[in-house]
């Protein structure tokens, strides 16, 4: 599934293409995927334009003139493209919004999980409960350490999964997860309430500092991710342990290994995060 830096990279990149377009006509290929029904939704967009298009967690905000916003979730292999009027549709294309200066702004999905729903602009948390339950963005202002230190003080769950919460914080993934951890020397194991502040405030530094390094490289490319332009991302190239089990840790030249935790695959260094005394008993134990 893509992650906060694939999802601020296609928005970027919609917003350089579309954004000051102006919707000629939509049509709706596979009506499950859009809210409210096809018909009104089609109905609504004409003649709209799209005057930014925002970014919260893992959702697409697309801003239309006349206070209208749709918020689009790519899911897992969700794509949009940018073509001229009249190029052949593809297969797994099922909307396509018509634009004024004849180009086609289409939405792709092999699996046919994406999103899209209309609401009022500024209603968007009371329409989507999920949105609306989102934690702070991984920025300076938004991320602070106060705020670390409160939730990770009240909770025993073990860290990989907590951060995997999007109501702790937002946007993170299991890549991510994975690369930030390694980064702070702090195993995936180790219960949220025993991290230190001193580890809490490197850890806090990491995501910040290694979303904004994603972002600028466009991304990681898992699976069938691409840009808006139909560019892949780069960023899967500076990976320090997301997919390199068996490979030496760049460290200290540890083996990495990779283990299920949450139902996720979990990549770690043993030497230079070692796992914490009472996960390693209940491991024995087991």
């Amino acid at each position: 599934m893509p992650e906060l830096p694939e999802v601020e990279t296609v928005r970027r990149g919609l917003t350089s293409l579309v954004a000051g377009a102006t919707i000629d006509h939509v049509d709706v290929f596979y009506r499950k995927m859009v809210t409210p029904d096809a018909e009104v939704f089609t109905a609504e967009l004409i003649g709209r334009k799209i005057e930014r298009i925002d970014r919260r967690g893992k959702y697409l905000l697309f801003r239309f003139s006349g206070e209208l916003t749709m918020v689009s979730h790519l899911r897992m292999e969700g794509k949009y493209d940018v073509q001229p009027q009249g190029s052949p549709v593809i297969k797994h294309t099922h909307v396509i919004f018509y634009l004024t200066d004849g180009r086609e702004l289409r939405y792709n999905d092999t699996r046919k999980f994406g999103r899209m729903q209309l609401v009022p602009t500024g209603d968007e948390a009371t329409a989507l409960p999920s949105l609306g339950k989102l934690g702070p963005e991984p920025t300076d202002e938004a991320l602070t350490l106060a705020y670390m230190q409160q939730i990770f003080g009240k909770s025993h769950k073990v860290v990989k999964p907590f951060l995997l919460d999007q109501s702790k914080i937002a946007g993170l993934g299991n890549i991510y997860v994975d690369e930030v951890l390694w980064l702070s020397k702090i195993n995936p194991l180790t219960p949220a309430d025993e991290l230190s502040t001193d580890q809490l405030a490197t850890l806090r530094r990491n995501i910040i500092d290694e979303l904004a390094q994603a972002i600028k490289g466009h991304g990681t490319t898992v699976h069938s991710f691409s840009t808006a332009f139909g560019e892949t991302g780069q960023f899967q190239n500076h990976l320090h342990v997301y997919g390199r089990e068996g490979e030496p840790c760049e460290r200290c030249g540890t083996e990495i290994v990779k283990i299920k935790v949450a139902q996720r695959g979990t990549h770690y260094c043993p030497h230079c995060q070692p796992v914490p005394l009472e996960a390693l008993e209940a491991l024995t134990d087991d």
